[in-house]
Order: structure tokens, then C-alpha cells, then sequence
């Protein structure tokens, strides 16, 4: 029923059999005790269910990364040690014939606790702290972390990373205006703004194999005044592409833009035009993302030339069997995501562990086993 959305495709020398990607996702998991086979089962589930490439939540690359030093020891990506625990998740997601990418991430100036760190000192509007400039000799020493991370998660298994460039996180914030005014090689223009971004990603393809997929999250659109401007964008995306990128997975907004994206009021891949765009610019795949949560609508912007992929988060909160059940004709029987934002982004920026208002067992797969849940019965309702 949906031929372009399960044509196969090729990212970097990695073939899928279906063009889905599940983007990532903090599920709050990566602190807990345990997190690491709690985690496993999570994306286990969706790999058994036909998903073929996954996207992890973010880990740090360092222990200031994510702002949140209690947790360091599980939510970085920094030693030999920490690299073997991971192999629990990719060894089950590979056991089910799928790959996994592991997202690098540092939260720069979102760190809630201290304000954190960002290429000029600014108050940010989630925390409402002014974060520390980072000096040129802190600029280099991120970077390398990011190249340590990147050959880490290599070592633990995984297929690939992803660098997190978009949602106004430290790559971002070098990139805009609005959170960079420096004057020297990292800031100005467009060319140093984009020096941050460049530099971790030809640190990473020249340390890990031609075969080992760089993807990077790219935002398209930061929606805050002095934000990029949309020829940067296409620049820095043909930049990073020559640097090694094999894939771009879009974003749309800043955390602390005022413009809903992902809300139940955005209509249906509202923001689409935009990746067909990035298209146009690059050779290499890029994915769709932004309230695109039935089989139909993935398909048809795929059909229309508008992604090569669609990237898929909270409906895999909503239903782990999104897949299979699309690829059997059964997309009536998919529990679609209502983006009602309440049971994942409202718990995780509270540091909750995410679940899903329409599927509570997303995230408690270890309390309430596959092969013991309930069918649910399908709710008409009314007006939907």
C-alpha cells in the first residue's frame, strides 16, 4: 500500500529495507538504574517490529555535555568502560536485523543547572541563566570530545552517529547570530560560524571508517530572531555533506522558539517544503521531520520528492508495531500519535521518565512484557 515509503534505500554503505527512520528520543531511561537493558528492550521491541534504522537519545560527549554531572557516569560517552555497557543495546537491535546510531550531544547554554557554556556569554530563556564564553583552548577540547565519543560508539557497536546540530543545542549556538557575536576564527561571518560544526564533523569521518554512517540534525528553520539565515543553511549543509555527512536528518525550531512545530495545532508535515529544499542542495539522503505520524502522509511526501526519508519519533512512543502493521495494510490499526506532548516532552523537561498518554507501556516494556499485553481495543472518537 505504501511502495515508496518501503523502497529500499542506501545510507552511507548501510541498505534499509523502508525509508523510516526513528529519530531520537529522551526517554529519561539513560539515568535510571538498569538503563542500559531498559533501553535495549525499548528499542529491541521496534527493531522486531520491522523499524530497520534508530536513532538513540543523546548522550554527552563530555560530563559537562548535558548539564546534569549526577548522571554523567550513565548519559556520557566517554571511557572504554562506559562503551561496553552500550553493547547490550546494539548486540539486541542487532540481533533483530536493524542498526542504531548513537546521538552525540552537548546542551550548551540549555544546561538548566549552571546556564552552561555557549560561544558568547547569553542569558537563556529556558533557565534563565547567562551561560560562560567558551575560550578557543575549550573550543578544541569539545571538539576532540566529540571525535572520543564518535570512536566510542564504534567501539560499542553502534552502526553510526549522529551529531546534533539543530534545537538551538551548542552546535546550533555557534551557528546563529542570535547566541554567537564573537570576533575571532569561531564567530563574524557564516564561514567562522560554521568552523564549530565543520571541525567535529572532519574530526569524526577522518577517526572511524568509511563504513561507519555519519548523520547530522540539521536545523532547517531556527524560528528565533537572528537565527541563520536560510542560504547558511544550504552552505553549511553542502560544507558538511563534502566533509563526510551521509545523511540529514531535519529539524525545525530552536527549544525556546515561540513557533509551535510539533503540537497538535501544526498541521500534518507542516514543514516538508523546506527539507525538499535541503534536497535539492545535497546528493546524499535527507529525512523529513515535523508531525508526519501516518503511513499515508510519510508515504506521499516521499512520493512527492520531498524527503528520501521520514523521521518518525513519538509515534513509536504512541505504537512500537508502526511499522509492521503499515507494511501489512493495517494502518487502521495503528495507535497514532495525537501529539498531545504530555507524557514525553512535559515529563522530560521536567527530568520524568517519558511515557505515552494513548500507550502508557512505552517505556515500561520491562514491567509489562510483549507477549503479556492486552490488545487494546480500538476507542472511536467522536469528531476524530
Amino acid at each position: 500500500m505504501y511502495p515508496h515509503l518501503f523502497q529500499p534505500i542506501t545510507i552511507g554503505h548501510i541498505t534499509l529495507k523502508n525509508r523510516i527512520l526513528m529519530g531520537s528520543m529522551h526517554t529519561g531511561l539513560e539515568d535510571q538504574a538498569q538503563g542500559f537493558e531498559k533501553l535495549a528492550l525499548f528499542y529491541t521491541e521496534r527493531a522486531r517490529e520491522g523499524l530497520q534504522l534508530i536513532v538513540t537519545g543523546g548522550f554527552g560527549v563530555n560530563e559537562q555535555a548535558l548539564g546534569m554531572p549526577e548522571h554523567a557516569e550513565r548519559s556520557t560517552l566517554c571511557t572504554p568502560e562506559q562503551a561496553a555497557r552500550h553493547r547490550l543495546i546494539t548486540d539486541a537491535v542487532h540481533a533483530e536485523g536493524s542498526h542504531i546510531l548513537m546521538q552525540l550531544l552537548h546542551v550548551g547554554r540549555y544546561d538548566h543547572g549552571s546556564g552552561g557554556v555557549s560561544p558568547s556569554s547569553v542569558l537563556s530563556k529556558l533557565s534563565n541563566r547567562s551561560s560562560r564564553e567558551l575560550s578557543t583552548e575549550q573550543i578544541e577540547q569539545i571538539i576532540a570530545d566529540y571525535v572520543r565519543c564518535a570512536r566510542l560508539a564504534r567501539e560499542a557497536g553502534y552502526d553510526g552517529v549522529e551529531v546534533m546540530g539543530g534545537e538551538g543545542y551548542l552546535i546550533n549556538q555557534f551557528l546563529a547570530p542570535l547566541t554567537n557575536f564573537r570576533t575571532d576564527e569561531w564567530g563574524g561571518d557564516a564561514a567562522g560560524r560554521s568552523r564549530f560544526a565543520l571541525r567535529i564533523v572532519q574530526g569524526i569521518r577522518a577517526a572511524v571508517p568509511e563504513n561507519f554512517v555519519i548523520s547530522f540534525r540539521l536545523s532547517l528553520m531556527d524560528l528565533v530572531e537572528h537565527g541563520s539565515h536560510w542560504k547558511e543553511v544550504l552552505d553549511l549543509a553542502r560544507q558538511l555533506e563534502a566533509a563526510g555527512v551521509d545523511l540529514f536528518n531535519t529539524s525545525v525550531g530552536w527549544h525556546e522558539a515561540r513557533i509551535p512545530t510539533i503540537a497538535m495545532m501544526v498541521p500534518r508535515a507542516a514543514f516538508s517544503w523546506a527539507a525538499e529544499q535541503l534536497k535539492q542542495a545535497v546528493s546524499v539522503p535527507v529525512a523529513a521531520s515535523n508531525r508526519i505520524n501516518t503511513p499515508e502522509v510519510a508515504d506521499d511526501l516521499i512520493a512527492q520528492g520531498h524527503a528520501d526519508m521520514v523521521a518518525m519519533a513519538r509515534p513509536f512512543l504512541a505504537d512500537p508495531a508502526f511499522v509492521r502493521k503499515a507494511q501489512a495494510g493495517h494502518s487502521h490499526a495503528i495507535n497514532t500519535c495525537i501529539a498531545c506532548n504530555q507524557s514525553c516532552l512535559d515529563r522530560i523537561f521536567t527530568r520524568q521518565q517519558v511515557s505515552c498518554l494513548v500507550n502508557p507501556r512505552a517505556c515500561r516494556e520491562w514491567e509489562w512484557p510483549q507477549e503479556k499485553a492486552a490488545v487494546p481495543r480500538k476507542i472511536a472518537v467522536l469528531g476524530a
